[in-house]
């Protein structure tokens, strides 16, 4: 230890995904000394391979929509479905800082975008929104960050953009590019070429002039660039490489941190405290073992560094953990394969679960649940089926000639030739016959020709009788418009068949570090202990095991960050 080196700052900030960041920019601003550390190469944690949505209800995109009453609304809402599942002390503070936190970060450059018909994931419920709720990052200019930080900006996931993740296209453009393939309409084709030549031309550019990828990010790439952008004009300083060994304690307040950094361990003050804001244990099988539902979860495509370390700092100053609960994650389906260099690759099902033409069924092959509802939903039926009996971990996503034709599924794209890599690598399986595909996937032959029978008489009279498939206001969104009566519903009727394996995937954690609604770390009385702050995954969900609507996460982790960081300065939130 001889060759510590001590550093004096107002506030450390561990983690440099939203939560971080968040938190980072808002003390900042407020006038404090900044230290963000990341333990990675690349800033951004799991937040660059999201979508960077933000759930604020009662925003001032909601009022200018002409929505009134919409906090109201979402208490209303979130009363029915969090109800005793979650301190409502937090999930209130939550919805009420929302729309300070958003003017407030918009003051200081962070642009919106919002979804005018994103529904909440639970639509039946009362209070429950039909728009602008969902915040999306507005497209960002990687240039303006520099090429060396640029280049250490975290990437989203290489499946999640064109060309292994070098070109960024919003959902928007994704669905305008789509008409390449279908060719049913002139008019959209052509706005699909023109869509593809400016961006393609842009990307080309880039490249030309020495930048790493497209610099024109979009999602949580836009986000994160943003706000460490916005950071950096306020003189926030960051560190990369950088590895927390203890945090320094004196008279039971949390002090500093001691830090390896440049291969020197070095002692770090921190006048205002430490923030723990590092994404939770997602990326930790030991973790995901202890904490998850079984069987436990064996993939994720979250960022590596979210290993959980920083529970282990909050308990050894301490901070205790919040209560048990299996469903506690942000839970996607996803199929796992392997690309042509031989990385492994993690694919979210967020689309292409809703498009007719396609089932998800467990090993009696049989359905289980609506396969349009949200990822998380979808996760939950997943271990409800398993638990009653029947494996379905992994289930299997069973499509038609015409449904991989039209939309693709996973990583394969739609209107092109399926490589051979993609059947050889057993990512996915192709049969004349449901009942040959059955026997290749490991699934009842007979139990998978009699759903699909079913399905397919369903279809015809527009209606899902077991599970109400397309019925809901939440699953049109990515049904099929062309597809009449019921956009998500279509049959299984063109060979060959096709099928691919999902599985449980945590992208964040919700079990994690209680706080009180000021972000303080809370001690086994429940009394915040002095200097020791967490956020975003690192810190409890909010919302115990539910997931309200796209962008909680984030929100969560925006919202908390924000008030943290006036509560560092010794102001109002």
């Amino acid at each position: 230890m001889s060759r510590k080196k001590e550093t004096q700052f107002d506030l450390i900030v561990l983690g440099t995904g939203a939560a971080g960041l968040s938190t980072a920019l808002t003390a900042s601003n407020e006038g404090l000394k900044v230290l963000l550390l990341e333990k990675t190469d690349r800033f951004g944690g799991t937040t660059c391979r999201s979508a960077g949505t933000c759930w604020i209800p009662g925003s001032r995109y909601v009022e200018e929509a002409g929505i009134t009453n919409d906090l109201a609304k979402a208490e209303t809402y979130l009363d029915a479905l969090v109800g005793d599942k979650g301190p409502k002390e937090m999930w209130m503070t939550y919805i009420q800082t929302g729309p300070r936190m958003i003017d407030y970060m918009e003051r200081l450059g962070i642009k919106w975008i919002p979804f005018p018909g994103f529904v909440d994931y639970y639509p039946e419920l009362e209070g429950s929104g039909r728009g602008y709720r969902a915040l999306e990052p507005e497209p960002f200019n990687g240039k303006t960050l520099g090429k060396i930080d640029f280049s250490h900006l975290r990437g989203p996931l290489p499946e999640f953009a064109l060309f292994g993740g070098s070109l960024m296209v919003r959902r928007t453009e994704v669905t305008k590019l789509l008409h390449l393939f279908d060719g049913q309409d002139l008019r959209e084709r052509a706005q699909a070429v023109g869509t593809a030549l400016r961006l393609g031309i842009a990307w080309v550019w880039d490249l030309l002039w020495g930048w790493p990828r497209g610099t024109r990010v979009v999602m949580g790439n836009a986000l994160i660039g943003r706000l460490y952008r916005e950071y950096k004009k306020h003189g926030g300083t960051m560190w990369l490489n950088a590895v927390t060994q203890r945090l320094t304690i004196e008279d039971g307040r949390v002090t500093g941190a001691v830090v390896e950094y440049q291969g020197i361990p070095r002692e770090l003050k921190a006048r205002k405290g430490v923030v723990l804001a590092a994404g939770g244990f997602p990326a930790s099988p030991t973790r995901r073992n202890q904490y998850l539902r079984k069987p436990a979860a064996q993939y994720t495509a979250a960022a590596g560094g979210s290993t959980g370390d920083t529970f282990a700092l909050a308990e050894s100053a301490g901070g205790t953990i919040g209560p048990e609960d299996e469903n506690g994650a942000l839970w996607f389906p996803s199929s796992v394969g392997y690309r042509p260099d031989g990385s492994q690759a993690v694919f979210p099902h967020i689309w292409d679960r809703a498009k007719p033409g396609m089932i998800a069924v467990n090993a009696a092959g049989e359905r289980f649940t609506d396969e349009a509802r949200s990822y998380n939903h979808f996760v939950r039926g997943m271990y409800e089926s398993d638990e009653a009996g029947v494996p379905t971990v992994p289930a299997w996503l069973v499509a038609d000639h015409d449904h991989m034709k039209r939309y693709g599924l996973g990583m394969i794209y739609p209107g092109l030739p399926i490589s051979r890599h993609w059947f050889d690598s057993g990512y996915l399986f192709k049969a004349r016959t449901l009942a040959e595909l059955a026997v290749r996937i490991g699934v009842d032959p007979r139990g998978l020709e009699e759903t699909v029978r079913k399905f397919n008489a369903d279809c015809a009279l527009g209606r899902d009788s077991l599970f109400g498939k397309g019925e809901s206001e939440y699953s049109p969104q990515y049904g099929d418009p062309q597809a009449t009566p019921n956009v998500n519903l279509g049959p299984l009727k063109t060979a060959p068949f096709y099928a691919m394996a999902v599985y449980p995937t945590p992208l964040s954690t919700g079990r994690g570090i209680l706080i009180n609604p000021d972000g303080q770390v809370l001690d086994a009385d429940s009394r915040p202990i002095e200097g020791l702050y967490a956020a975003g995954s690192d810190a409890q969900q909010v919302f115990g095991i539910q997931y309200p609507g796209g962008g909680c996460q984030v929100g969560s982790g925006m919202v908390f960050g924000y008030r943290i960081g006036k509560h560092a300065a010794g102001r109002e939130a």
